[in-house]
């Protein structure tokens, strides 16, 4: 049920482009049904950034014209998904490891837009792991600098660095992941800030006080939330 209401989700969120806007592309798998159906709807001078090079090779697929945040600093709409979808929509985001662009891509946006399946809709945010992004050297004294954050929150599971088959999982930009177990993070303002502070921690994956509104695809259709 929830590829279907990704579906809704996406298709939802496409219609809310026109023609002649700048808009953000976001990574995931609810993000790719919304950028095939902004394909579909096949509108004149739509000028399109990616949020990882995934996103880029679907929509220059699909004929999407794309372009870079150093030709096109100021977009109109950014639509991307979420892993979870908190209060006030704040969210956790950066389970396809592209959380870095994801957020450069969505604060230089005026309207930022989240699309997700119902499962996502959460009371509190934790139960999906926090993504952060830290420089590949050093790491592991990074991912100590993280454990004491993580610790000083009341959070005891020290993060993990994230693998794969084919080793260590890195992003686009060469960076690794870090996956943090919280379970319930009851200040996500607080660590936010602790955890940007960090030597060697480039970006988190919680994002506070960007999305603009969300559409919640459902198995009654969609349902549209508001901070």
């Amino acid at each position: 049920m929830s590829d279907s209401q990704k579906r809704l989700a996406g298709e939802a969120a496409a219609l809310r482009v026109e023609a002649g806007m700048k808009v953000g592309l976001g990574t995931g798998s609810t993000a790719a049904w919304f950028v095939k159906a902004l394909a579909a709807r096949n509108l004149s001078d739509l000028r399109c950034v990616p949020t990882s090079d995934a996103t880029a090779d679907l929509a220059r697929e699909l004929g999407l014209t794309l372009s870079t945040l150093e030709d096109t600093p100021r977009l109109d709409l950014t639509v991307d998904g979420a892993d979870e979808v908190g209060p006030g929509l704040a969210l956790i985001k950066g389970g396809g490891a592209a959380l870095l662009r994801e957020k450069l891509v969505w604060e230089a946006s005026d309207r930022c837009l989240v699309i997700a399946d119902a499962a996502k809709v959460v009371k509190t945010l934790g139960a999906f792991p926090l993504p952060i992004e830290v420089v590949a050297f050093g790491h592991k004294t990074t991912g100590n600098r993280i454990a004491d954050v993580l610790a000083d929150h009341d959070i005891a599971m020290p993060a993990r660095v994230r693998s794969a088959e084919r080793g260590l999982v890195r992003t686009d930009g060469g960076n690794l992941i870090y996956d943090a177990r919280c379970g319930a993070i009851i200040d996500p303002s607080r660590l936010a800030d602790d955890l940007k502070l960090i030597t060697g921690v480039v970006e988190h994956g919680l994002f506070l006080d960007l999305a603009d509104e969300a559409i919640i695809g459902t198995d009654d259709g969609v349902e549209v939330l508001v901070p």
